[in-house]
């Protein structure tokens, strides 16, 4: 049954392009390669009409020079939220920070791996261990029927560079 007040629809999960190595991980910027990746999915965003309500995005440099290529396409006029608890997070507090933002009917978070992958086995499949993986730039889009839990989304499409 549906939460007062639902509205998400549908959600999109985006991992940060292929950044260059680092010892400070937070700092690490993109790659050329990761630019160009960025780049592609925002025109994948476009062409396919997938553009967020609102866009969350984890503070580390890769992500937040992701989010602004993609969105640069994409959607130049939507404004980027960085959000701390994307950052190393499990699959629960994402689904947590997700829920902080029901009210939006679609939504664009902008993150890393272990814990993307893990949220579309969670919310597809209804637990986190048995995942395939996002590659730098993958997108998953996420259709949500009625609920933002485990187990209730549809994945509607998985496009990667």
């Amino acid at each position: 049954m549906a939460d007062e007040g639902f509205s998400m629809h549908e959600l999109m999960l985006l991992r940060h392009a292929e950044a260059e190595p680092g010892k400070d991980d937070r700092a690490r910027s993109l790659s050329m390669r990761g630019r160009d990746e960025a780049a592609a999915a925002g025109r994948w965003l476009k062409a396919h009409r997938r553009l967020p309500e609102r866009v969350l995005c984890s503070p580390a440099m890769r992500t937040v020079q992701t989010a602004e290529l993609v969105l640069d396409i994409a959607a130049p006029e939507l404004a980027i939220e960085l959000s701390e608890a994307i950052y190393e997070a499990t699959p629960g507090e994402l689904l947590a920070l997700l829920d902080q933002h029901a009210d939006a009917g679609s939504v664009l978070l902008i993150g890393h791996n272990p814990g993307l992958e893990r949220l579309v086995a969670l919310m597809v499949e209804g637990r986190s261990d048995d995942f395939r993986g996002m590659p730098p730039a993958g997108i998953a889009v996420l259709h949500l029927d009625d609920a933002l839990e485990p187990g209730r989304a549809r994945l509607d499409a998985f496009w990667s560079p």
